[in-house]
């Protein structure tokens, strides 16, 4: 099996694809199986001639891709890989696999037909034209202004609820046609994918960034995405309004952190509500979208129940490498048996990078201190999809990455 990515910064479009092509497949000793191809937004208005100049070097393979804000690829020379984050520039990433014993299929999800929450898995398998028993993997890539795209991942969890699931949403600017790529042409909307099946497992991090302030508190009441009351953990007569718990809160930081907590605050809401000593990775971080001073309530970025664990969380750079690395380290302390990985996607928001950092290339050198030489790729998205918990979300200010190796 052999996984290998090219980037070019050639200004033309032309250019640079033959040379992303022409690199990637000297790279690779076999026939490629699969190719995934990310392409910054410099070059929007020549979408609709990327796949027809890559279909001339590359006819006949699964190729899927989007544009982004920036992308992220391997710029190789001697024996080491130098990964580097091209954001706000000129830039292709081509990667291409080898997969022996791995049955590649493409596919594409329109809005317009795809079945509701309502219906059976069935419905949704249907769809997308893989057999849950085949244990796929699934890659994903979406249009920016799919109102769907949660009520989507919601689908694919039912339908294929042992799947794991990561992409981003594109970020390329469409001034003359679509920004996903799929078959030999460019989308304007929907969600293309790809998805792995046979001897391929996908590994996944899920890096939002945060950190808790406080403690944790229980769901007292609430309706829809708007949490009225809270509760103390393990008391059921203490219910006040998160606002004015909120309020005391802030009190008790640093001044650093009361600063930060007037543009950086966030929730984050356990997932597994039978874990009792909770840990980076266990909370589901959302926007604080709203409050009611009269009431005392707040409005997150998510639906709530009674019931639910949440606490409060703060961003900034240092805790999203830290969080990142806290999560790299428990990946390479956990067993995944005799396999080595192939090669990792990248999926980060355009709110990290230098914007973030002020520093370049810094989750993906990052994750190289774990896995040197490793082909890394990706792009900068206005959204990331990845699992927390065992169920699929779309974040926000996230990197996702997905780890390939072979499983035998």
């Amino acid at each position: 099996m052999e996984w290998v990515n090219a980037l070019s910064t050639r200004p033309s479009l032309e250019a640079a694809i033959t040379e992303v092509s022409q690199a990637a497949l000297k790279r690779l000793a076999n026939p490629p199986d699969l190719g995934l191809v990310f392409i910054s937004s410099a070059f929007a208005s020549d979408y609709p001639r990327v796949l027809p100049l890559l279909r001339e070097q590359l006819p006949d393979i699964p190729l899927i891709g989007c544009g982004g804000g920036g992308v992220i690829g391997a710029q190789m020379g001697g024996e080491s890989i130098d990964t580097v984050e091209i954001e706000g520039d000129i830039g292709i990433s081509l990667t291409l696999a080898y997969l022996p014993g791995v049955t590649v299929q493409e596919f594409y999800l329109s809005l317009d037909h795809l079945p509701d929450l309502d219906s059976p898995p069935d419905r949704w398998i249907e769809t997308l034209g893989v057999d849950p028993a085949d244990d796929p993997q699934l890659i994903l890539l979406a249009d920016p202004l799919m109102t769907g795209i949660t009520d989507c991942l919601q689908g694919l969890d039912y339908a294929y609820p042992n799947a794991p699931k990561v992409g981003g949403l594109s970020s390329g600017a469409v001034l003359n046609g679509g920004s996903l790529f799929y078959g030999d042409r460019a989308l304007r909307e929907g969600v293309v994918g790809v998805a792995l099946s046979g001897n391929l497992q996908l590994d996944t991090i899920v890096a939002q960034g945060c950190r808790p302030i406080g403690k944790p508190y229980r769901v007292a009441s609430g309706e829809r995405n708007i949490i009225l009351s809270l509760d103390d953990v393990g008391e059921t007569d203490t219910a006040r309004p998160p606002l004015e718990l909120l309020r005391e809160l802030i009190t008790q930081l640093s001044q650093s952190d009361r600063e930060l907590a007037q543009q950086s605050l966030f929730i984050g809401v356990v997932r597994d509500e039978f874990k009792q000593r909770l840990e980076a990775g266990d909370f589901l971080i959302r926007n604080l979208v709203g409050v009611d001073p009269q009431v005392g309530a707040i409005a997150i970025g998510d639906r709530v129940r009674p019931g639910q664990r949440v606490q409060f969380h703060l961003r900034d750079a240092q805790t999203s490498a830290d969080d990142l690395e806290t999560l790299l380290q428990r990946y390479c302390e956990t067993p995944t048996g005799p396999s080595q990985p192939l090669g990792a996607l990248m999926f980060a928001c355009l709110g990290r990078g230098l914007g973030l950092y002020k520093d370049g290339n810094f989750d993906s050198r990052l994750f190289h201190r774990y896995f040197p030489n490793l082909p890394l790729s990706g792009f900068f998205c206005n959204g990331e999809i990845g699992p927390v918990g065992g169920s699929t979300f779309l974040h926000g200010y996230t990197s996702v990455f997905g780890i390939c190796r072979p499983r035998s």
